[in-house]
């Protein structure tokens, strides 16, 4: 930031610190428990976990020079 320039504040930090926590508390909230089917199955949770690490170690042909 350069200097002698203040920022504006806009948007969340704008806010109070107890407005910040009023709104973010909420973010957990979203979904009923019901809902979260991670929550309520391990092995739904385990077997997607699995999948994503498969995934992103997928190798990659080499470059050539």
């Amino acid at each position: 930031m350069a200097v002698g320039k203040s920022a504006s504040k806009r948007g969340f930090a704008s806010m109070s610190p107890e407005k910040q926590r009023e709104i973010a508390s909420k973010g957990g909230q979203s979904v009923p428990a019901s809902k979260r089917s991670f929550s309520q199955n391990r092995e739904l949770a385990s077997e997607a976990g699995r999948k994503g690490g498969q995934s992103s170690t997928v190798q990659r042909p080499a470059e050539t020079a």
